[in-house]
C-alpha cells in the first residue's frame, strides 16, 4: 500500500533534520575589562614615625617586594629632598626604589603648601628638589610634578601661575583620583607598637582594608557619574611604616577587585585627565575627580565617619 500523505511528509521531516547541522555552542561569556589603576607614594625617604626597631630602608624594601610579588610594573615615588638633607642615611631609601626600577618624581623641597605661600616661595622650593632628582635618576625622565596636599591654588590665578611655571619647567602633574588617607595610620600604628596594644593594631588592620576597599568602590562610581564609563585611575599612598603590614593586603584587595596595576603615563592617557573643566582653585585639598564634580556644582557623594577622630585618639 502506497504511504499516505501525512506519512510520506513524516518521512520528508525526518531526513531534513537528520541532515541539519547542530545548533552552535553559545559564545563564552566575556569577561569584564579590568580597571586600569597606577600606584603612586608621596613623601620619598622620610614619611611619620617609625615604631621601635624599623629603619626608612625597612620601609622601602618591604614596599618593593610587595611592589615586585604584586608585579606592579614602575611605579612614582615623589621625593621631598628636605628628608635626605636632615637624615643623610635615607638616602639609601631613593637607592632601594630606584634599584628595583622604579621612577622618581617631584614634590617639592620641604613638601610646602601652596595655599599658605607664595607663588614664588612655592617655585622655588620646587626647583630646590631638582638635584637630588638628577641624583637619583640620572638620565632617565623625573618631570612629573605631585602637589603637596593635593592643594593646587586657592585661587585661579595663583593656580595657573604655578600650573604655568611647572609646563615650562617641562613637569606633567601627576593627578589622583583615589585616596583614603593611609598617611593617617603610620602614627597611632607607631604608637601602639609601643603600647604593645595588640587590639589596637588589628583595629588599624580592619579600618585601613574597609576604607581601601570603600575608596575602590568610589572612585568607579564617581568616574561613572561624572563621565558616563570608568576611567584609568590614579591612587595615592604614602612610604610610612604601615605600609609594611598592609601593602601586601592592599595588593591582595587590588587583585579580588579586578584592578590591573599599569604606570602612571598609561593611566593619565585617559581624556579624562586633560579635560579642561576641572581647572578649578580649591579651599583645600582635591581629587582629579573632586574638582571635576565641583566644576560642575554636584554635590558629593555622601560618606562620613568618625575614623580621624579613633585614630587620635588610639594607643593614647
Amino acid at each position: 500500500m502506497p504511504p499516505t500523505r501525512l506519512a510520506s511528509a513524516l518521512i520528508v521531516l525526518a531526513s531534513v533534520s537528520a541532515a541539519a547541522p547542530a545548533p552552535s555552542p553559545a559564545p563564552a561569556a566575556v569577561p569584564p575589562a579590568k580597571t586600569k589603576l597606577a600606584l603612586t607614594f608621596d613623601d620619598l625617604p622620610v614619611h611619620g614615625p617609625l615604631p621601635p626597631g624599623t629603619s626608612r630602608a625597612d620601609v622601602a624594601r618591604s614596599i618593593v617586594a610587595s611592589l615586585r610579588s604584586a608585579k606592579a610594573p614602575p611605579t612614582y615615588g615623589f621625593i621631598n629632598a628636605k628628608g635626605i638633607r636632615d637624615a643623610p642615611e635615607t638616602a639609601e631609601f631613593l637607592e632601594i626604589w630606584r634599584a628595583a626600577g622604579h621612577p622618581l618624581g617631584n614634590h617639592t623641597f620641604s613638601h610646602m603648601d601652596l595655599h599658605t605661600n607664595s607663588v614664588e616661595a612655592f617655585e622655588q622650593d620646587a626647583l630646590a628638589n631638582e638635584p637630588a632628582l638628577r641624583a637619583a635618576m640620572g638620565t632617565s625622565d623625573w618631570h612629573w610634578f605631585r602637589y603637596p596636599y593635593l592643594r593646587e591654588g586657592e585661587t585661579i590665578e595663583k593656580r595657573h601661575a604655578v600650573a604655568g611655571f611647572l609646563k615650562d619647567h617641562g613637569y606633567r602633574v601627576a593627578e589622583v583620583t583615589m585616596s583614603f588617607d593611609d598617611y593617617a595610620y603610620n602614627e597611632p600604628y607607631a604608637r601602639c607598637l609601643t603600647a604593645k596594644d595588640s587590639a589596637g593594631v588589628e583595629w588599624l588592620k580592619e579600618s585601613y582594608a574597609g576604607r581601601a576597599a570603600a575608596a575602590l568602590s568610589r572612585g568607579r562610581e564617581e568616574a561613572q557619574r561624572l563621565y558616563g564609563h570608568d576611567i584609568g585611575h590614579v591612587m595615592l599612598l604614602h612610604v610610612g611604616a604601615f605600609q609594611v603590614v598592609m601593602l601586601p593586603k592592599l595588593m591582595d584587595l587590588l587583585r579580588e577587585q579586578g584592578f590591573d596595576l599599569v604606570t602612571l603615563p598609561e593611566a593619565q592617557a585617559d581624556p579624562a585627565y586633560s579635560a579642561a573643566e576641572a581647572d578649578v582653585p580649591t579651599k583645600s585639598g582635591a581629587t582629579l575627580l573632586e574638582r571635576t564634580r565641583m566644576a560642575r556644582g554636584l554635590a558629593p557623594p555622601p560618606g562620613t565617619d568618625d575614623t580621624f577622630a579613633r585614630l587620635a585618639a588610639l594607643c593614647r
